[in-house]
Order: structure tokens, then C-alpha cells, then sequence
């Protein structure tokens, strides 16, 4: 942990924290989504199959896990790289990349974005949902989980010597299966020996953040390094998210760019857009949260990029942060969300 303390860990090593400069703190650069595939209408089925094309880029829009193609980010390398030197020119640092175990993370192919682009690229250690879980994971014990979630920070991720730098994302169902109980306490106590930032994927339950805190803070972890994912799409009621937020984690709303009549993965929620977004964020800052707030895009499928007429991972930097300023969120506060939390987050005690 010696070596760790004060420091940020990236695919190409320990850095300073001050070096980060603007940092996402939920993207996607190279994974699958086969987990979240739904099978569209029956007559709908042909146009499902056809490639991403302008006739029909609308339609994978709006139905964005019934395209299969749609969901192979991992086939977008040269893409995806465009757009981090895009970020870059548009003022962006590093991003944290959030693909774990049973998404297809790939460690070596964010080694190589990395060194080719220039952004620090921290990846993430752990499991997501219980669907992706293999036979051997779900027959681990939390000390076992323990053990492999420490290894992929000390030692390096599938079978290489590049290193994550935070556990997570973390995935979580709902209701939350005994898979990803364990999961969370092992997430826990490796973050209780590292002192590691941990970054969850709650169930889409507005209760979901809260029964996954109280599950973190019985096995030790450290509440004030851990990120509560996806609270634009999970807490949609004020009262209830100005409760949640007195529990002390960071407040992730990692969504923007995601505007949806229907949201497929969860049929009861009415997506926000991202002017509803930025006033939750502005809420938040009122309430005197300002410390605790992070944002994203959250990318994971081919139709977010630029190259398919999506926003890409510049959005924030070029479209978001102008109308933050135009809605009252200062340049002081910006800082803040873009800057100095990640940092603090991002940062090994």
C-alpha cells in the first residue's frame, strides 16, 4: 500500500494526482454488452440485423440493446482513439474505464489508447452483474474474491502486468443476488488493505444504492473513496436523493448524452434528458454536495460515437459545461466536478 499512497494508478503506471487534469469518471473505450441484449419485436427482427447505417440509425437510437452489432464496442479501437485525441484537444485528461469481468475489459488494447493518445486511462478491477459471472466466480468465497480483486491492482489484470486502479464498476442486480453480496464485501475489504477509490453499478431500484451502501459499510470499506454510479437513471425523487446523498459517497451522474423515450433496461423509468441532469447536479451544489459530484458519459455501445452521429466522449467539455455556466453552476464548481474530485476519488490513501 506504501507504494500506492498519494498516487494514481493508470494502465501505464503510477502518475500524480495533479497531472489528471479534466477526467470522466465512467466510460467505456473497448467492451461487449451481449449480457444486456433484447430480442426486439418479431417485426422488427430484420432491421435489428442489418448494419448501422443512416436509414436506420434512428431506430438503434431508440432500441440500443436490440441492434447486436450496436453492442460490440470492442470493435471501435481506431474510433475510440480519434475520439480521445478529440478529448484531449477539447481539454479532457484522463477517463476512467469502467469494463470488468464479463464485459470483455481488455487491458492491453487500453495500454496501447493510452500511449497513442496521451490520456492517463485508469481501468477497473472486479466483476459486474451477476449475469456475467462465471460458474468458478459465483462458487468463490469472499476471500477469494478478495484475492483477485488485490492481484488485478498489485500484480495486473488478465494474465498481463498492466494494473487497474480502482475496483469497479462493480455490478449490481435488483434484487441483488448472493453472487454480488460477495462481491461487495470482497470489494470492501481489498479496498480496507488498499485504500482504493471502488465505483458501483447499482440495481435499477431507487433502493438499490442505498442497501449496497449499508452492505459496504458492515464489511469496512471506506464510503468517502467510493462512487454511487447511474443515480440519473436509479434516484429520481428529490427528497429521496438529497437522502442518499448524506451517506457520504460521490454522486455520479454519468449518463449525459442519454435521451430516451424508452428506456429498454428499465421500462418503469422515464430516463432524464440532460437539462433535467443539470439541474439535479445544480441541486446537489445548492445542497451543499459540491465536493461529492462527478459526471460522465457512461459509452458502451457503438451509436454513442461520433462516428455513428453519436456525442462521443467530448460532449461534456464542448456542450454540457457551456449550459452549466448559462444555468449558474460557476467555472469554481466546474473545477471542482471535472478536476479536483476525480482527483480525490481517483487518489490511493
Amino acid at each position: 500500500m506504501s507504494s500506492l499512497s498519494g498516487k494514481v494508478q493508470t494502465v501505464l503506471g503510477l502518475v500524480e494526482p495533479s497531472t489528471l487534469g479534466r477526467t470522466l469518471t465512467h466510460e467505456h473505450l473497448t467492451m461487449t454488452f451481449d449480457c444486456c441484449y433484447c430480442p426486439p419485436p418479431p417485426c422488427q427482427e430484420a432491421i435489428s440485423k442489418e448494419p448501422i447505417v443512416m436509414k436506420n440509425l434512428y431506430w438503434i437510437h431508440k432500441n440500443s440493446y436490440s441492434h447486436k452489432e450496436n453492442l460490440q464496442l470492442n470493435q471501435e479501437t481506431e474510433a475510440v482513439k480519434e475520439e480521445l485525441l478529440y478529448f484531449k484537444a477539447n481539454g479532457g485528461g484522463a477517463l476512467v474505464e469502467n469494463t470488468t469481468t464479463g464485459i470483455s475489459r481488455d487491458v492491453q488494447t487500453l495500454k496501447r489508447l493510452a500511449e497513442e493518445t496521451g490520456v492517463h486511462i485508469i481501468s477497473g478491477a472486479g466483476f459486474y452483474v451477476d449475469a456475467t459471472h462465471s460458474s468458478e466466480t459465483r462458487a468463490m468465497s469472499v476471500e477469494q474474491l478478495t484475492d483477485v480483486l488485490m492481484n488485478e491492482i498489485l500484480h495486473g489484470a488478465d494474465g498481463t502486468s498492466i494494473k487497474c486502479g480502482v475496483i469497479g464498476e462493480i455490478g449490481c442486480s435488483w434484487p441483488l443476488t448472493e453472487s454480488e453480496r460477495k462481491v461487495l464485501q470482497a470489494t470492501a475489504h481489498a479496498q480496507a488493505q488498499l485504500g482504493c477509490p471502488v465505483i458501483i453499478h447499482p440495481g435499477r431500484h431507487s433502493k438499490a444504492p442505498f442497501q449496497i451502501i449499508r452492505i459496504l459499510q458492515e464489511a469496512g470499506a471506506d464510503i468517502s473513496k467510493t462512487v454511487m454510479s447511474h443515480l440519473d437513471r436509479t434516484i429520481l425523487d428529490k427528497k429521496e436523493l438529497l437522502e442518499f446523498a448524506q451517506l457520504g459517497c460521490y454522486l455520479e451522474y454519468d449518463l449525459f448524452g442519454t435521451e430516451l423515450l424508452h428506456y429498454q433496461l428499465g421500462p418503469d423509468i422515464d430516463m432524464p434528458d440532460d437539462n433535467k441532469r443539470i439541474r439535479r447536479v445544480r441541486l446537489l451544489v445548492e445542497e451543499g454536495y459540491e465536493d461529492g459530484i462527478l459526471i460522465a458519459h457512461d459509452i458502451h455501445t457503438k451509436t454513442r460515437l461520433m462516428k455513428y452521429g453519436g456525442h462521443g466522449y467530448s460532449h461534456i467539455l464542448t456542450n454540457v459545461v457551456p449550459k452549466m455556466l448559462l444555468r449558474g453552476i460557476t467555472e469554481n464548481v466546474l473545477d471542482k466536478i471535472l478536476i479536483e474530485n476525480p482527483k480525490q476519488w481517483l487518489t490511493f490513501k
